[in-house]
């Protein structure tokens, strides 16, 4: 299978909404419709940090999506990027799309000169954890939520 990967449009929230139904649903996250069109708003709010991509077939259906935004890097001065949410739908899994999102996301950063991208992922998703091992560096940083 080959995959074209492209940012989001706006006539594409149909689509987008069924692997982000996906991602959800991954991640055992209940996915309400406001949730589902805040989400997609600020995707196509142009005045957003928020922006996505999509991963499109031979036959034309997305298979892969990727949410992301720039964020400061105080340290450096520089500004790097978020990659927030990555999802590949399930039969697409192991066909090079996480990869193909991955390249799509760092030619995005290089073309937007941004210094670095940043991530995190589920400490038992040893799938993502295999592609992201072999694309960029494991720091040593220990991520904490704290509820508001």
């Amino acid at each position: 299978m080959s995959v074209q990967v492209r940012p989001l449009g706006d006539k594409d929230f149909f689509s987008w909404l069924g692997l982000f139904e996906g991602y959800s649903e991954f991640y055992e996250n209940e996915l309400t419709d406001e949730k589902a069109l805040q989400v997609w708003s600020w995707i196509i709010d142009k005045n957003h940090p928020l922006t996505g991509a999509v991963a499109v077939n031979d036959d034309g259906a997305f298979v892969g999506l990727a949410h992301y935004r720039p964020v400061p890097q105080t340290l450096s001065a520089t500004t790097g990027l978020y990659l927030d949410d990555l999802f590949v739908a399930a039969d697409a899994r192991g066909a090079g799309v996480g990869r193909a999102i991955m390249d799509f996301v760092k030619r995005y950063a290089k073309d937007h000169n941004l210094s670095r991208i940043r991530l995190i992922t589920a400490a038992d998703n040893a799938t993502a954890q295999i592609l992201y091992d072999q694309v960029g560096t494991r720091t040593d940083w220990v991520t904490y939520e704290i509820a508001v």
